[in-house]
């Protein structure tokens, strides 16, 4: 088991940038892949970028390729989505997950373990 708590998150302008971090404890994070989705208006996770357990691979939805980066520091237990350019369409709730039953997965049921959520407004 690993208990995951997100940060960082907040009201920001169109064209800002945020970074996310992911803490975790009570677990050996480097057993597990991370993942980010969002949470939008509609109540619907949706995936956002992945990260395997060595940080050897990464995935990540079309609408943030290019904008998003995720990473991760296994000595410091923290996992983080570095976020450029956000627009309005990137409002929402965003969840940390962690699993280890599947790689690089892209869908919430893959993902045994969440964080509380935080929110994160762009404005036009």
């Amino acid at each position: 088991q690993v208990l995951l708590v997100e940060s960082g998150g907040g009201l920001v302008q169109a064209g800002d940038s945020l970074r996310l971090s992911c803490a975790a404890s009570a677990g050996i994070f480097s057993d597990y892949d991370v993942a980010w989705f969002r949470r939008d208006p509609g109540e619907v996770r949706r995936f956002v970028a992945t990260i395997t357990r060595t940080g050897s691979t990464t995935s990540y939805t079309d609408s943030v390729k290019g904008r998003f980066t995720i990473s991760r520091d296994n000595a410091k237990n923290t996992a983080f989505l570095q976020m450029n350019s956000l627009n309005s369409e990137d409002t929402g709730v965003y969840f940390c997950a962690a699993g280890n039953r599947y790689s690089a997965g892209t869908y919430a049921w893959q993902y045994d373990y969440w964080g509380p959520g935080i929110q994160v407004t762009v404005s036009s």
